[in-house]
């Protein structure tokens, strides 16, 4: 999930989150579709080799996030657990409904994950959109506070994090109806990788999108409550950046 905490005015900035979009569908999507449903015969890569090779490009990219972050993120982490559960799954030629399985297990992990944080004092959405990247969260809290609207603030907060819930919750669901209906052949054959190959290709336009869009509901929900609670519009609380980059 990319960082929203850039703007238009910052060129500099918007390069590199469009290279980091580029980069990121390149080793997640474009590389591995291409080694699984070109790459996948005989005459080229073989079968089990070409697993290796097409998730090894998603791992890679999870690694350069790691050394470039220098630290674990949990999310990061659980998408390589995946990766490698794929992988596992597909070379010890085990039945294709597994991977259903694992492809609807991984998202409802992170929706299961983001209800519960709801219990404790760092809920998940300050991570997803509620966060000092995006807004100006000590000035929200000084206006929440000046009128008293903490805890109107904290229910606005609940309902997001149902709602961020809510998209992890429909990728899984897409996730399972579509590795279930497009995976169907045998682990260690050609068509097996090459049915991968188009789920890894569909995932982007079938899952990310519409589970983007209930994310992005749920960022405007957040963002009308917190104009509507502090009072500030909202240029006052969202990060800029002047022209000069500073």
């Amino acid at each position: 999930m990319n960082e929203l905490s850039r703007t238009p005015q910052n060129t500099k900035a918007n390069n590199g989150k469009s290279e980091s979009l580029l980069l990121n569908l390149l080793f997640n999507i474009i590389i591995p579709t291409v080694i699984l449903t070109k790459l996948s015969g005989d005459d080229y890569l073989g079968t089990r080799l070409a697993i290796v090779v097409a998730l090894a490009f998603p791992v890679i990219y999870g690694l350069k996030d790691f050394v470039a972050a220098r630290k674990i993120n949990f999310f990061s982490a659980l998408g390589v657990v995946s990766v490698f559960l794929t992988g596992g799954i597909s070379l010890l030629e085990l039945d294709p409904a597994y991977i259903a399985i694992k492809e609807a297990l991984i998202p409802a992990i992170f929706g299961l994950a983001t209800i519960v944080s709801l219990k404790t004092p760092y809920p998940l959405v300050k991570t997803f959109l509620y966060n000092d990247k995006i807004l100006q969260t000590d000035r929200v809290a000084a206006a929440l506070t000046e009128k008293g609207n903490g805890l109107h603030f904290e229910k606005c907060l609940s309902n997001a994090s149902w709602m961020v819930a809510g998209s992890f919750f429909l990728s899984s669901l897409l996730n399972y109806l579509l590795a279930t209906l497009l995976i169907t052949a045998q682990p260690g054959t050609v068509e097996f990788n090459d049915q991968l190959g188009k789920m890894t290709a569909l995932s982007f336009p079938v899952i990310a999108l519409p589970a983007m869009l209930v994310l992005m509901g749920a960022l405007f929900y957040l963002f009308r409550g917190i104009t509507k609670l502090t009072g500030l519009s909202l240029e006052d609380v969202i990060h800029h950046h002047d022209k000069k980059g500073k």
